[in-house]
């Protein structure tokens, strides 16, 4: 098995049918994420586990990774970065699906944060429908660009602490606004008290919209 980028991976026992792709946050690594599957992972036994590090260290976390580097405040700079990113995850989707012999509508993209922002961009600009994109924390980098380069109406989860100070929630509305003016199903909620974070509502919340999809 060779992937482009470093991946925990968490089999099934039974057939593989499914797989979800978890890209973790800014500074955070695949094992991080991967603890989203301690739960999912009971109720979806047709499903892989894909948890792939960055392809770059962090900036600010050597220890970390990140999908592109924030330490320059320039949104052209980010974009540009970003882009680099969704062309290294698409090749590495496209490994995945050689791999497990998986479609692409088969594939749920989620991600926490910088993670989410990737799911959303990869998702919606690939050419084929994922089977569902849902992201904790994040936000669309750059709508103009992205309504550019739109290719498919992937069904979209957004889910967001209203407490983030990270990561406004208003980036929530702003995207669930987008994504309606675009004509994408989007389905969205505000998680109380809950900062820059993944509680267990939030967990259990995507892991039911997964459970409707898959």
């Amino acid at each position: 098995m060779t992937f482009c980028l470093n991946t925990k991976i968490i089999k099934p026992e039974e057939e593989i049918k499914n797989a979800i792709i978890l890209l973790h946050g800014y500074g955070g690594d695949g094992n991080d994420i991967s603890m989203l599957t301690l739960n999912w992972k009971r109720h979806l036994p047709n499903t892989v586990f894909i948890c792939p590090d960055g392809h770059e260290k962090c900036e600010i976390n050597p220890v970390g990774f990140q999908w592109f580097d924030l330490t320059k405040d320039d949104p052209k700079y980010i974009l540009q970065e970003s882009k680099k990113a969704e062309d290294v995850l698409k090749k590495f989707i496209s490994e995945v699906k050689e791999e497990f012999n998986l479609a692409t509508d088969k594939i749920c993209l989620s991600g926490f944060s910088q993670g989410c922002m990737m799911s959303l961009n990869v998702g919606l600009t690939s050419e084929e429908k994922f089977n569902s994109i849902v992201g904790f924390s994040g936000k669309i980098i750059n709508q103009i660009d992205l309504k550019e380069r739109l290719k498919n109406p992937t069904e979209v989860f957004l889910i967001h602490g209203e407490l983030d100070d990270i990561v406004s929630p208003t980036f929530l509305l702003e995207a669930k606004d987008f994504l309606m003016r675009e004509k994408i199903n989007i389905e969205s909620h505000l998680v109380k008290n809950c900062g820059h974070h993944i509680p267990i509502e939030a967990s259990s919340l995507a892991l039911n919209y997964i459970l409707k999809k898959i």
